[in-house]
């Protein structure tokens, strides 16, 4: 898969761009807060249906405008198409290949890219939502179903956590519905129990080969799920019933302290660098290593499931490492496009097939 051009109209600090993208290596570079970012960002969104670094899109209108648009044209192995978003006020409006999107979810899944930020270092040294936010984003590009499992979901864990809260505070409360949520969170929770756990296994057969590569053999990265209940299960049924089990048999704790305290929204993934903890161990060097790591075995899993790489999106990472890790990212990107950021304007000129300079919002393209 390849992008083939990115539109924008008062989008952040670009009034009107377009611009055209070649396979292999597009290196985009200028000083900070010119606007190279900001093309990441419009790309992203079409594979993940919001934006990395705002919640709310209106954050995203170009200073005193009234809203922005932006578009993107890819090629993939079944063709061409195209994705567009806008957004005016409170309205949204999405499109492919011309025709109106009544959902984001239709949205996700046409356009697949891999992003990697430098908030993602926290993946490694910081808290589980990271890492269960990085499965979520992971997940909904390879398996477009698992955003519905794990809408409803939420729904339920919703509704449990807010009877749960009435009974720690003594108010009514009524047991049958309770246990019905229960049940109900036993259902999803079963979906994204195996959802979360095929992947894990799919990714750690691609991260551990690619770790050992980039460090020269000296690093062993493993990946291991951490979840309340036996990570041996491959039943959904099975599941299901292990589920049921916890959330029944902790009511009376859970209605002291007035939330959930077990299920997928408390999963984790421990990190593992040559068989001790990463989070507690890995050097910021190391740790910026796994994080690229984890993001090309996104991307060949994504290879693995739909017979095509994803697009790779790297904002502002590469200058931190070290160059024969440097090397080794981009010598291997053999079929992949990447789209790089960065200040240091010599950085790639030497390996990218396009180079970018970035100032103010405009763009300008040379090739090599």
């Amino acid at each position: 898969m390849i992008i083939k051009r990115f539109n924008a109209s008062n989008f952040r600090n670009i009034e009107e761009c377009e611009i055209e993208f070649c396979k292999g290596v597009n290196f985009l570079f200028g000083n900070n807060a010119q606007g190279k970012t900001n093309v990441i960002e419009g790309i992203y969104l079409f594979s993940r249906g919001k934006s990395f670094r705002s919640s709310d899109d209106r954050e995203m209108i170009g200073f005193d405008k009234d809203g922005f648009r932006i578009s993107i044209a890819y090629e993939d192995k079944d063709g061409e198409g195209t994705l567009e978003y806008a957004c005016f006020g409170r309205e949204r409006q999405r499109k492919k290949n011309g025709y109106k999107l009544s959902r984001v979810g239709e949205m996700i899944g046409s356009f697949r890219s891999v992003l990697f930020y430098p908030d993602d270092l926290d993946l490694v040294k910081g808290g589980p939502e990271g890492r269960r936010g990085f499965l979520n984003v992971a997940l909904s590009q390879c398996y477009p179903e698992y955003i519905s499992e794990y809408s409803r979901f939420k729904t339920a864990l919703d509704n449990r956590n807010g009877i749960l809260k009435n009974a720690s505070k003594g108010n009514y409360y009524d047991e049958g519905e309770l246990l019905a949520w229960s049940m109900q969170m036993a259902e999803y929770a079963s979906y994204i129990y195996c959802y979360r756990r095929e992947y894990l296994t799919r990714l750690s057969g691609h991260l551990g080969k690619i770790q050992e590569e980039m460090s020269g053999g000296k690093e062993k990265l493993e990946l291991c799920f951490d979840c309340d209940i036996e990570a041996d299960l491959s039943d959904r049924v099975k599941v299901k019933e292990r589920y049921t089990e916890v959330f029944t048999a902790n009511l009376g704790k859970e209605k002291i302290v007035g939330t959930s305290l077990y299920g997928p929204q408390r999963d984790d993934i421990e990190i593992l660098l040559n068989q001790r903890s990463a989070r507690s161990y890995a050097s910021q060097g190391q740790q910026r290593s796994i994080v690229l790591s984890m993001k090309l075995a996104e991307g060949e899993v994504i290879k693995e499931l739909y017979g095509e790489y994803p697009v790779f999106l790297f904002d502002d990472v590469l200058s931190e490492l070290d160059s024969d890790r440097r090397r080794y990212c981009l010598s291997g990107m053999g079929e992949r496009q990447v789209i790089i950021t960065s200040c240091e304007s010599e950085m790639l000129k030497g390996e990218a097939g396009q180079v970018i300079e970035v100032k103010e919002g405009k763009y300008v393209s040379s090739y090599r």
